[in-house]
């Protein structure tokens, strides 16, 4: 399976994603005239070669104008915000007030959510797929910096998240993964940094509010570099495109990337990526199962709503026949081998059983990605899957139902308005 890996033991910032992926490519000076293409007001990508600790890589740098972010103070101007301690990224985003300086000016018709929107729709050249990824990553940053501020998404406004320079990087990230297209993409733990950063709001800890929110349930850590080294825009791609966060598996690499920051550290400064195939491997599971003749169907259908919260990967009944002849329920649940004592516990309690079986097995699994596509009848979720050859994908029941609903459509009326929206767009049809 083609794979590729994330190492983020020095954290992930747009533009280190940017440059270790480039570097993939076989003609990565070729890639950069296509960004250079893109369309982006102003923008301009340039890579240049880096060495950190004695290692070679690629810095991205992205000029506005004419003109590269500060530095120097980590301070962009006064009330915007601070600056990436690893890449020299700009990172935090506010809500709106009416107290900003006239510098920001020149990017507040893009400031927000509808602006970027507009921006990725209507003046850039990408192909559809990658413009509907380039705002799914916007609006997991949006929905971020909505719960950190505690403001509707409608409010928040980009002030450095959303201005040019930022956009590039998302853009770029994007179009090279569509570029590379692994069937599987995994990753490090991400390594945050530690200590406490100063923005427009006060002194924050890192990580900072909502690249945390944007790294829920993924495995992080800190360390004693002083200084954040993962921004809000590394966490959303992150988010976005990794499948799971883990050790590296057993890869047969074929090519390597080193997409180095701004900043000097004792540890080389860089996302590293790999890119190779896996031995498609089956993962271990266990299932654990007990026979049922004496609860209510409510009951044990709490009982699987219960196990489902919890984490199980899948949880199943089969009629069966009993001691006596008494017709029982056998309930099965699938789990990671990691989860046997919380799934256990959670059986007994909420199940008659006076015993729990295991059996320890292996299953071989496609890996998954959720993406929204924007329709005219509003967004739909696409589950899309792929591996071992196959390639999947299915649109959302739920927002099917609610299209057929609000057109007085059967379902399967529904899909096909759904598939020839997408392929109006240029997305891959749905495989049935």
């Amino acid at each position: 399976m083609k794979t590729l890996y994330l190492d983020c033991s020095m954290g992930a910032a747009g533009d280190m994603l940017t440059a270790a992926l480039l570097e993939l490519l076989p003609d990565p000076a070729g890639f950069v005239e296509k960004l250079n293409r893109l369309g982006i007001p102003g923008v301009e990508y340039r890579a240049e070669p880096s060495v950190k600790c004695g290692i070679t890589g690629t810095h991205m740098t992205v000029t506005v104008h004419g003109q590269e972010e500060e530095q120097g103070s980590g301070i962009k101007n006064q009330g915007s915000g601070i600056r990436d301690q690893g890449s020299g990224e700009m990172i935090h985003s506010h809500t709106h007030t009416h107290e900003h300086s006239h510098e920001h000016d020149y990017h507040h018709h893009h400031s927000d959510l509808h602006g970027i929107e507009h921006l990725v729709r209507d003046h850039m050249t990408l192909p559809e797929a990658v413009r509907e990824d380039v705002l799914a990553v916007y609006r997991l940053i949006a929905d971020a910096e909505s719960r950190v501020h505690g403001v509707p998404v409608e409010e928040i406004h980009f002030h450095e998240v959303g201005t040019m320079d930022a956009l590039a990087d998302v853009s770029a990230v994007c179009l090279l993964m569509r570029e590379l297209a692994p069937e599987r993409v995994l990753a490090s733990p991400v390594h945050v940094g530690s200590g406490q950063v100063r923005c427009a709001h006060g002194i924050m800890p890192v990580p900072a509010p909502a690249t945390a929110e944007l790294l829920k349930d993924i495995p992080i850590y800190g360390g004693s570099i002083q200084g954040e080294l993962c921004t809000p825009t590394g966490a959303a791609l992150l988010r976005y495109f990794v499948h799971s966060f883990g050790p590296m598996p057993p890869l047969r690499v074929r090519a390597l990337g080193y997409g180095m920051g701004r900043k000097d550290f004792p540890a080389a400064n860089c996302v590293r990526a790999l890119l190779g195939e896996t031995e498609d491997r089956p993962e271990e599971v266990l299932e654990l199962a007990c026979n049922l003749d004496d609860m209510s169907p409510e009951a044990l259908g709490f009982a699987m709503e219960r196990l489902l919260e919890a984490g199980a990967l899948d949880v199943w009944t089969q009629a069966i026949g009993m001691k006596k002849s008494r017709p029982g329920v056998l309930l099965s649940v699938l789990c990671k081998p990691e989860q046997q004592d919380i799934m256990l516990r959670l059986l007994l309690r909420h199940t008659s059983s006076l015993g729990v079986r295991f059996c320890r097995k292996e299953r071989s699994v496609l890996a998954r990605q959720s993406e929204s596509l924007e329709t005219a009848f509003g967004p739909v979720g696409v589950k899309r899957a792929s591996g071992f050859g196959v390639e999947r994908e299915k649109y959302e029941y739920e927002d099917l139902a609610r299209i057929a609903r609000e057109r007085d459509l059967s379902l399967e009326e529904a899909r096909t308005l759904v598939r020839q929206a997408a392929k109006r767009q240029g997305l891959p049809l749905q495989q049935r």
